[in-house]
């Protein structure tokens, strides 16, 4: 079955990803430039792949734990032939990107950890930070590791609004 979309080749699916890598904030696992990448119809998973690993392989990309990140050979490259992509390529990818390195970059400042105590239970260490600062620093106790996990993610989902509502209810205030 043919494919239709403004990319017609796998060089092209390499100047996508290599056009999204140089744009994004922070090393990325596979699945999250999948996700950048695949909204033109003609990339498709395995010709995606492909591509991906021939980057890695020809030191465009860096590999490591699982995350990818551009090199300066790669940045170098994307620089020199990103004006070969067409323009509402570019454009959705900008417009995706800027989703992606939004939430990238909250998960830097809201951190949340984890881990069993010796006399039994779990502490919850919780934090959010600004770009320049730590704003609030909060450990719990909680006796199950259920308890924990839900804190974790309340307080991921939830940290800016948490940390207002603890400065409103120290002040006083509603």
């Amino acid at each position: 079955m043919p494919s239709f979309g403004f990319i017609s080749d796998k060089l092209e699916i390499k100047f996508l990803i290599l056009y999204i890598m140089a744009r994004v904030v922070e090393p990325v696992p596979f699945e999250m430039i999948q996700e950048l990448s695949m909204f033109d119809g003609g990339v498709d998973y395995f010709a995606f792949s492909e591509c991906l690993a021939d980057l890695v392989r020809t030191e465009h990309l860096h590999l490591e734990e699982g995350l990818y990140q551009i090199t300066d050979k790669g940045r170098h490259n994307s620089s020199v032939c990103e004006s070969s992509l067409p323009y509402s390529v570019r454009m959705e990818a900008e417009r995706r990107l800027i989703l992606c390195n939004e939430q990238l970059k909250r998960r830097a400042l809201v951190k949340a950890d984890l881990r069993p105590r010796e006399k039994g239970g779990y502490e919850v260490s919780l934090s959010l930070s600004d770009e320049l600062d730590e704003l609030m620093s909060l450990k719990l106790l909680v006796t199950r590791q259920d308890m924990a996990l839900e804190l974790q993610k309340r307080f991921r989902e939830r940290a800016e609004e948490l940390y207002a509502k603890i400065l409103a209810d120290l002040y006083g205030k509603d």
